[in-house]
Parts: structure tokens; sequence; C-alpha cells
């Protein structure tokens, strides 16, 4: 599917609004939503069935230009193959007709989608982790979502929405904000997906408005963010002043409630995949109950989250904030339940929205391997070690004892002046290198043992595949090693 491009002075942006759905309405939401993972289903299978037969007909040695043809992938090969099978395939005849053709069209798109980002993963395409092969979604695990591009999608009176073969549908909230913008045509919709998610239905617009960058309220003014589990955020600006943001832990203030709901959930009769239990009402109203409360603590950080990077983003020209690895602080088992309640991920993703969309703030992405809370703020001088449990910077050069948030804060916002992210590689001004993927900016890992390297475009060690896995091979049989 092409990305759209929204037009000069307009900005894609996405309302949401909570579902008030009666009964037979969300029976429908729930149809609609099955059968995009239905049609899913049936293109991850209609493509590896070839996968599968190829392979066959290899192990008894049937020549290349005597095998299945490979079946594609794309969108509208998809698209062509389904509606020729949709009236004769068993799984689909008796009902296909009950629901919008744009619920198998999301489920053909994300098909056609996880097999191209295979592929590129494959082929070294694509940056971050590797990708497998796309699997069946199952029935109690797929997250219940259904797109519209085409048919009937507004916003009426300013409590209902209308989607296609849905119909007119209440929402919890009103929509005045949106419909005021449509009526005066600053505003047009091109899509809407339907969710379900933490226990309600939601339906998000994706919308072109035409918007004006905001003023922010201290243009020339930088800080530097320093993300931290004691503190949400240490902020330093460029005028000295430094405070602390608070973290509201709203996981552990739901400990005990969720300790007792848990405790009431594993005393009911729970479903068992393995002999095909049920669970029984009593065990399915518990677990509604637990729900509620995680469902609740989500809501709560979202709110905080949002609060803090839109204050941010209104008051200051330019923003320096961490790459932090994420992902592998998560791995640690200490600090792993509270990075996970602070989402300094989404802090992230936030502010790179927010200030490029809204205010057209800058913003700086120190490197990751830049020591903030190592360097003295006062005179540059860089400690070799500093636990994390030691929360006092005390400098042996020039004697300088403060807060250990508080002195990264500092050097984050010192970097606004410079311009560069930290290290002088990985995407600093002054400096020629091609930053590497994901930020990264040393070797991570070597490779096994027996398997040969070379230089790759980044300037890292990459593996090179040997034999069937060589990278001249077409990208059809680099995808038989699934």
């Amino acid at each position: 599917m092409k990305r759209f491009r929204p037009r000069s002075g307009f900005v894609v942006q996405a309302y949401r609004f909570a579902l008030d759905p009666n009964a037979v309405q969300e029976r429908a939401l729930r149809s609609h939503c099955g059968a995009a993972r239905a049609a899913y289903n049936w293109a991850v299978a209609w493509v590896t069935a070839s996968w599968w037969q190829r392979r066959a007909e290899e192990t008894y040695g049937i020549g290349e230009e005597q095998l299945t043809e490979w079946r594609p992938w794309s969108l509208p090969s998809l698209r062509k193959a389904f509606n020729e099978a949709k009236k004769t395939d068993p799984r689909f005849a008796p009902w296909w007709e009950e629901n919008s053709k744009e619920a198998y069209s999301t489920g053909l798109a994300n098909a056609a989608a996880a097999f191209d980002n295979y592929a590129k993963s494959k082929n070294g395409k694509r940056r971050g982790k590797r990708m497998g092969a796309p699997r069946f979604k199952v029935k109690r695990k797929a997250r219940l979502a259904c797109r519209f591009t085409t048919g009937t999608i507004r916003v009426e009176d300013g409590r209902h929405v209308a989607l296609p073969r849905l119909g007119t549908i209440r929402t919890h909230e009103p929509t005045v904000k949106l419909l005021a913008r449509l009526q005066a045509g600053t505003a047009r919709i091109l899509s809407a997906t339907v969710r379900h998610e933490r226990g309600r239905w939601f339906a998000s617009f994706q919308v072109e408005v035409k918007r004006d960058l905001e003023r922010v309220a201290r243009p020339e003014a930088a800080v530097g963010v320093d993300l931290g589990v004691k503190s949400l955020a240490a902020l330093a600006d460029s005028t000295g002043e430094i405070r602390a943001v608070p973290n509201p832990k709203h996981y552990d203030g739901a400990l005990k409630l969720l300790r007792r709901a848990s405790r009431t959930v594993s005393r009911r009769r729970g479903p068992d995949r393995r002999t095909g239990r049920k669970p029984s009402r009593r065990w399915e109203k518990a677990n509604a109950a637990r729900n509620k409360i995680h469902h609740r603590v989500a809501n709560l950080r979202e709110d905080a989250l949002h609060k803090l990077t839109t204050a941010l983003a209104a008051e200051y020209g330019t923003i320096v904030i961490e790459d932090l690895n994420v992902a592998g602080m998560l791995k640690n088992r200490r600090l792993a339940r509270r990075v996970a309640d602070a989402g300094f991920g989404e802090i992230r993703r936030l502010l790179g929205c927010k200030t490029r969309r809204r205010h057209g703030t800058r913003i700086i992405m120190a490197d990751r391997w830049y020591p903030s809370s190592k360097t003295c703020s006062g005179c540059g001088a860089v400690k070799a070690k500093l636990p994390l449990h030691v929360r006092t910077y005390e400098c042996d050069v020039c004697g300088l004892v403060i807060d250990r948030d508080d002195n990264a804060g500092l050097n984050l916002v010192a970097l606004a002046a410079t311009g560069t992210t930290g290290t002088g590689v990985a995407g600093d001004r002054d400096t020629s290198q091609v930053s590497k993927p994901r930020g990264a900016d040393r070797k991570t890992r070597t490779t096994r043992r027996g398997h040969k390297t070379t230089e790759g475009r980044a300037g890292g060690v990459i593996p090179v595949p040997r034999g069937k896995e060589a990278r001249d091979r077409p990208q059809a049989e680099a995808l038989m090693l699934w």
C-alpha cells in the first residue's frame, strides 16, 4: 500500500474516540475483526502452500523448470486470489457476505506487509531484529482490529460516528473537535480503524488536517531530559534551572489490588487447552475484574506521559533526550518492572511526534553511549565507573557534589549548544561517518564459530550466508529457508 503524503500546509493526524456499541453492534464489530483474521490466515496458508509444495517436489528430484510456481504475496494478487476462492471455499462461503469488503482487505493487507517485512529481513534490507515467516493468528490471542478506507466514514452529530456496514455507533466522548474541523473544511477523513483494547472499543480516524505550527513559550531555551526510575525525569534547562518530575508509579500503587484479584482468579476453574476445558462463569468474572485493574493502570500511565510530553513540547525550543536501550534494560530482572512502568520508550515516541508536528521544536537524540551520568557538569571530567546505587555525583577533579540525575540533565542540555549527539559519530553534524542501524556506534557481538564474515555497509560485521543462503540467489529461493 502506498503511503499517503499530505498536501502542503496539511498534516496527517489521528483522532481516537471510545465507542459505546450496543449488543448487536458489538457482535458486528467482532465479526468484522474475525473476518480480517480469517483473511490473514487464508493468505498465509495460500502463499506458504507453494513453498511446501516446491520443497516436497525437490525431494523427488524434480527439476527447477518443472517445480510449482511461486505464489505472489502483493496485495493486488492476494485480493484477486481471495475473490476467486471466497465463493467456493467452505471456510468463507456461508458467511463472507455478512461483513464489509474492508474487513477482508485489512487481513490481506496485513499479510502482504508481513511477507514484505520477512523478505526484506531475510535479504538484509530491514533494520532491527530478524523477522521470521508469517504465522497464523490464533483466535484467543489475536488483536481485534479492522480498517476502513472506503464507504461511509463520517462523524455525525458530535456524539455518533458512521462506519460501513456497521451503521451509526454512539461514542463515549464528544467528537465536536473533529466535527468542527470537518464542517469548516479544514479536515478530511482518510480512513478509520476500529480496535478492541483495554476492555473497550475505539475508533481511530486518520485525518488530513490543516494545521499551523504553534509557537512555543520559550523558543530560545533548551532543556535536557534525563529519564530515571526514582524520578521520572530530571529537567535541566539552559538557564540553569533544575527540577524533577516525580515518578507516579501507577503499577506499584495497584500491586495490592492485583495480588488480591490474581488470588481470586487462581481459585476459580480456569480454561485448560490440553483437555479442552472451558472456564467457569466465576473465573470469567474474576478475570474481568483483574483485567479492569490492569486497564486502569495503563490509562493512568498514558495520561501522565501525554501531559509531560505536551508540556515539554509547548515550552522549550530545543529538547535533548537520551537514546536509551529500553529493550536491553527490560532484560534486567531487577529493573524491568520499574522501567516498563515508567514508559521510557513511549516518552521518546511522543516527544518525537509532538515536537515535529505541532510546534516545530528541535529535538536532539544524545548518543546511546554518551556518558551523561559519569561526566562532571562543572569541569567535564569523566568517571570510569559509577554504580547505579550511587545517587550523588562527586567529582574527583573539581570537587563538585550534585545529584546524579541533575548532573546528567545538565550534561544533556549542554549538547544543545554544540549541536552534536555527544560522541562524534552516529548522527553528529561534524562527521561524515554513516550511522549504523538503531544508532549503535560499536560492534555488538561476534559471529558464531565457522561462519565467515565481511564488512557491512555501515561498517559492522555481518555473517555471510553459504550455499543456498547466498545473497545472489533470487528472492524467492531465499524464502525457501524459512
